[in-house]
């Protein structure tokens, strides 16, 4: 999992799957995969990861570059890398 802690929060490397039949954040490996139900058209997808990482992880998320590929560097807001990492585990979103 890459993961990057900096001083607003910690970053995430992930894969997008777009036009999949539901939301979902998974582990592959090393790496998160999201599937996305929206279409790559208009920002759709970038909406959507950033509204439902919010819901899951209760903090402000910011899209940090990939804003037009499918890998991107997500910020989630205050939350160190630990305590990422046992999220994205613990619960597997």
């Amino acid at each position: 999992m890459k993961l990057i802690e900096t001083k607003d929060g910690t970053i995430i490397e992930v894969f997008v799957k777009p036009h999949q039949p539901k939301f979902d954040v998974k582990i592959d490996g090393d790496d998160v995969v999201v599937f996305s139900t929206q279409e790559p058209k208009k920002g759709k997808v970038n909406k959507e990861i950033l509204k439902e990482l919010a819901k899951r992880f209760h903090v402000k998320i910011e899209l940090v570059s990939g804003f037009t590929s499918r890998e991107k560097h997500v910020l989630v807001r205050s939350i160190g890398k630990k305590e990422v990492e046992r999220l994205l585990h613990d619960s597997n979103l």
